[in-house]
C-alpha cells in the first residue's frame, strides 16, 4: 500500500515538472501600451486637500489610472507653489473602455506625515519620462 502510494506521488511530481518546464519565464505581452489620455478636472475641497478626476482609454490596470491621477497631483502641487503630495485614495472604475479615476491627494510645503508621501519634483520627473500628461 506504501509503494502504490510512494509510486503515486513520484509520478505526480514527474508530471508536474515537466509541466513546469512549459510555463513561460517571462511576462506574455498583449500588445504596445497606447493610452489615450482623456483629461484631467481638479477640485479644491479644503486648503490642502484636492480632488482629482481622470479618465482614459487604453489602460492595462488600475496601476495606469493611478499613475495618471498621481501626476496631475505633483504637478498641481508644483503649480501651487508646494513641493511635497501625500496620496490620500484613490477610486477607479472601468465602463466602455474608459477607465475613470477619482483621487485625492494632500498637498504641502513640508514632508506630511504618513506612508504614501511624495516628493512632487521626482514624480513629475518621472511622469515626463513615461509620457503621462499632467495638469
Amino acid at each position: 500500500m506504501m509503494q502504490q502510494v510512494v509510486h503515486k506521488l513520484a509520478a505526480a511530481l514527474t508530471l508536474a515538472g515537466g509541466l513546469a518546464a512549459c510555463a513561460p519565464t517571462e511576462p506574455v505581452q498583449q500588445g504596445p501600451f497606447e493610452p489615450v489620455y482623456l483629461g484631467i478636472n481638479t477640485r479644491l475641497l479644503d486648503g490642502d486637500l484636492v480632488n482629482f478626476f481622470v479618465s482614459m482609454r487604453g489602460a492595462r490596470n488600475d496601476a495606469d489610472v493611478a499613475d495618471y491621477a498621481r501626476c496631475a497631483a505633483v504637478q498641481y502641487a508644483l503649480i501651487r507653489g508646494y513641493g511635497f503630495a501625500r496620496h490620500v485614495r484613490t477610486q477607479i472604475n472601468e465602463k466602455n473602455g474608459v477607465w475613470s479615476g477619482d483621487a485625492v491627494y494632500t498637498i504641502s510645503a513640508a514632508l506630511p506625515r504618513g506612508l504614501k508621501t511624495i516628493d512632487a519634483e521626482v514624480a513629475v520627473t518621472d511622469c515626463i519620462e513615461n509620457a503621462i500628461p499632467r495638469v
